[in-house]
């Protein structure tokens, strides 16, 4: 949280974690398979389908906004240990921390339900803390990739994202597209390992932003990307359904990118965020809302199960739950002393 504070990036990043929130909340309690699906109704079916777009759409935005606001620097060799000191070391020790939290916290909850999807809901390192590991690798290498950055053309890197675009995203789809249809042994890919791989384009994709690059793409043409992208996701999903097919939506989906890229981009055009004080509450515990979630999402699921509910009614029960709850922690242990801000990761 930087002394000088960009509204609509603040509401990007309130918006990010709420979705996160969202995800993991229907994660709960719907089961992503052909063979569970099927039980429940069409109009649920349709909110599953429609709330893993929503939900999918955190990740994105949390990137984009690291390469809206790290990409865009100059760096020497004084500047990168100073980077690595302040910012990857901090992120290696917290996970490590809550790594070990959360394995202990695995020991003393029972888990008994088999409504609940516990594969989902609660691993060694739970189901969200796989994002530190990616984020961390891509903070290592943020000072590199911004020297270069610095050295060519902004219609030259615009050029080549679209190529590493079109790799990283088409070409998988292409090999889902033929796996679905009975077209098997076609693995269409190639070595992502030096671009940063899906991760890494979200994040160039958010130093353009910074770069205005599309800012002569009209809002109008913008909305109807994400919307388009938001429909051709749940179509999809259903379809997959429909031909029993087990379908994940996850960030390598195009449609994910298009869809989150053009929401990101018309968040970059709002000049004044309503209700911008309670924005900035939620923005700033964001990571560690982030941290702390999962704590609470796994003892509260076997009780939300229960509820006389539908499972869209449950799901936007359990996310609410998740936002007190996650919310109100981190508050309070913000506030202990030399303890608080250092376990959240709160600058």
């Amino acid at each position: 949280m930087g002394k000088t504070r960009i509204e609509w990036i603040d509401l990007v990043r309130a918006v990010a974690i709420l979705t996160v929130l969202y995800i993991h909340a229907t994660d709960g309690i719907y089961i992503i398979s052909s063979d569970a699906i099927v039980n429940y109704t069409i109009y649920s079916r349709i909110f599953n389908f429609a709330s893993l777009f929503i939900g999918r759409i955190g990740v994105p935005f949390f990137l984009m906004i690291t390469g809206y606001l790290l990409l865009d620097r100059a760096y020497d060799d004084e500047r990168i240990r100073k980077f690595w000191n302040t910012s990857c070391k901090g992120l290696i020790i917290v996970t490590v921390i809550w790594a070990v939290i959360y394995v202990i916290s695995l020991q003393f909850l029972t888990v008994g339900s088999t409504q609940v999807n516990y594969a989902e809901a609660g691993t060694l390192f739970f189901s969200h803390m796989w994002y530190m590991p990616m984020i961390i690798g891509m903070y290592l290498s943020m000072p590199f990739v911004a020297s270069a950055l610095n050295h060519f053309d902004v219609e030259t890197i615009y050029q080549a994202t679209i190529v590493f675009t079109l790799l990283a995203f088409l070409l998988p789809f292409v090999t889902l597209v033929c796996e679905m249809h009975g077209i098997g042994g076609l693995n269409i890919q190639y070595c992502q390992g030096f671009s940063g791989g899906i991760y890494g384009i979200y994040i160039i994709l958010g130093y353009l932003v910074k770069k205005e690059k599309f800012k002569n793409v009209s809002s109008s043409k913008l909305w109807v990307l994400a919307t388009v992208s938001f429909l051709i996701c749940v179509l999809f999903q259903y379809y997959a359904f429909v031909i029993n097919y087990d379908f994940f939506l996850w960030y390598e989906f195009p449609f994910i990118l298009l869809g989150s890229f053009a929401l990101f981009e018309l968040c970059s055009r709002v000049k004044t965020v309503r209700f911008y004080s309670w924005v900035t509450v939620i923005s700033k515990y964001s990571f560690a809302v982030f941290l702390i979630h999962n704590l609470f999402r796994l003892p509260l699921l076997p009780l939300v199960v229960q509820l006389p509910f539908s499972e869209p009614v449950k799901a936007i029960v359990l996310w609410i739950l998740l936002i007190v709850f996650s919310f109100t922690a981190a508050t309070i242990i913000y506030r202990i002393p030399r303890f608080g801000k250092y376990i959240l990761y709160m600058r």
